[in-house]
């Protein structure tokens, strides 16, 4: 693994529920999934008091700001490995309408203002999605996806060897031709998902049911 610094935690706090995967901020609010809980809360950013919880129709991984709803992976099946991607509309809850991920894999969304991205684990892919969860682009990485978001046109990731274990913080540049992968920050604990509130970055701890947040890198 390539050396790198650590990330310099700047806040960790209980998550409002077990086994945080999915995070998101939407300018105003951050979201938080428990995979466990089958819930999603709306937080605030500041002093992290729920301020709604909503049951997801099964368990919830990633999530991502589309527009003025969010787009949710939701797993079903044993180990909830059938995933799908719903829509959610604060104030009035989940679609019945979904999305099939491809191979029904899938774990982590971002979101760029024009294209929805689905991150596959496994796969060690992102993939970009159009109509109906057509894959318009494959994005091949060479360590496994486990958290993501986008951050000023660039993807943000976090990413683990192939034993899920050691992860990093990772920068993606997809603008060239060749996708280019530049490790950040090492990360001392399981982390999973990510989300970034214009200042800071936000990840779980899965093993320690709590979250996370942590300065950009210099």
């Amino acid at each position: 693994m390539e050396m790198v610094p650590e990330i310099h935690e700047t806040r960790r706090l209980p998550a409002p529920g077990p086994e945080p995967l999915g995070f998101a901020f939407d300018g105003a609010t951050l979201w938080i999934a428990s995979r466990v809980a089958h819930r999603l809360y709306a937080t605030d950013p500041a002093t992290l008091t729920v301020r709604d919880e909503v049951q997801t129709p099964g368990a919830p991984f990633g999530i991502a700001v589309v527009g003025d709803e969010l787009q949710a992976v939701i797993g079903f099946g044993d180990d909830d490995d059938d995933r799908y991607i719903y829509r959610f509309v604060p104030g009035r809850g989940f679609e019945s309408d979904r999305i099939e991920c491809p191979d029904l894999s899938g774990a982590h969304l971002a979101f760029d203002g024009d294209t929805l991205f689905l991150s596959q684990a496994h796969n060690m892919r992102i993939l970009a999605l159009g109509h109906a969860g057509a894959v318009t682009r494959e994005i091949r990485l060479d360590r496994v996806p486990v958290g993501m978001t986008i951050v000023d046109g660039a993807f943000y990731l976090i990413t683990a060897d192939k034993a899920f274990k050691n992860p990093q913080l990772t920068k993606l540049d997809v603008s060239g031709e060749i996708p280019r992968l530049t490790a950040l920050a090492s990360i001392p604990f399981r982390a999973r998902g990510l989300a970034f509130d214009g200042s800071r970055f936000w990840t779980g701890d899965r093993e320690a049911n709590e979250i996370v947040a942590f300065g950009m890198p210099a």
